[in-house]
């Protein structure tokens, strides 16, 4: 029987199953039997309530926005922080990662204090009659907030590797500052960008704390749907709590699969597009003299 190269899979695969079964399968499972003493009728009225609906498409809706912003943004810090020398860099990039360690509930305090009608921020949003704060447009905000260190932390280490002369050659060639870096660069970072994106989003789509704060938590306006699942929970109906619930782990796991798979394909395309086209093989000089005397 022949050894494997690397030893130690059937521990390591045993470890994975069982990490995988009692923190993610089990818990979620939980839902669905917890779920399945509703009746198809009772599921189906808890979750598509006006209440409900709206919640949830101001959950998906704001993910999505904040999570296309956030890829937008990271990566002109990415950008910045690998491409550019400036005094501060070293804080700036340390910043990045603010948003990792800082609790939920602090950084909605702070958004909200300065993206309120009397912050620093908000009060010349609030002068032209745009709330900043307690509006969807703050959920945003908050939601942008945790997405970016993603997309910086997953653009970053392609962009460190990214070689800096395949740009001087498509500038040899003519091709201006815009056309390398969108024939050249985006598709390398393409990937990069779809996984931070993807990451940004599962984020955004189950924040609660910092969201709380900013939002101000009017039913049917400015609601998210983790916040109406801790309203069932405190009124004890932990039957409509896990409806909701499922609605969102459903819905989550594919959208992730669609981004994944888009993903996925984005990479086999520029793959293709790399391999260089199949030389014809030169046949041997006897065969060639061989043809000239037919």
């Amino acid at each position: 029987m022949a050894r494997r190269a690397l030893p130690g899979f059937a521990l390591s695969l045993g470890v994975t199953l069982t990490y995988l079964g009692l923190l993610v399968v089990i818990p979620l499972s939980t839902i669905v039997l917890k779920t399945s003493s509703l009746t198809w009728a009772q599921f189906w009225t808890i979750v598509t309530a006006p209440r409900a609906v709206a919640s949830f498409a101001l959950s998906l809706g704001a993910s999505l926005v904040a999570a296309a912003i956030a890829s937008v943004f990271g990566l002109i810090v990415a950008w910045v922080l690998v491409r550019y020398e400036f005094p501060g860099r070293r804080v700036i990039d340390a910043l990045v990662d603010l948003p990792f360690a800082l609790p939920t509930a602090v950084a909605g305090i702070a958004l909200t204090a300065t993206w309120g009608s009397t912050g620093v921020l908000g009060r010349y949003l609030h002068a032209i009659g745009i709330e900043g704060a307690y509006s969807r447009l703050g959920i945003v905000i908050a939601l942008v907030f945790l997405g970016v260190p993603f997309v910086v932390r997953t653009v970053q280490p392609v962009l460190v590797q990214l070689d800096p002369r395949l740009e001087e050659a498509a500038a040899t060639l003519g091709a201006t500052r815009l056309q390398a870096f969108v024939r050249v660069v985006l598709p390398v970072l393409r990937p990069s960008i779809v996984t931070g994106f993807a990451l940004a989003f599962s984020r955004a789509l189950g924040e609660y704390g910092s969201v709380v704060f900013i939002s101000g938590n009017m039913p049917g306006k400015t609601e998210i749907a983790p916040l109406l699942v801790m309203t069932k929970l405190e009124q004890f109906d932990y039957p409509g709590a896990t409806a909701l619930a499922l609605v969102m782990v459903i819905a989550s796991f594919a959208i992730l699969i669609a981004i994944n798979s888009l993903g996925r394909r984005s990479r086999k395309r520029d793959l293709h597009r790399k391999r260089p086209p199949m030389a014809r093989p030169t046949p041997p000089p006897s065969a060639t003299i061989a043809r000239g005397y037919v």
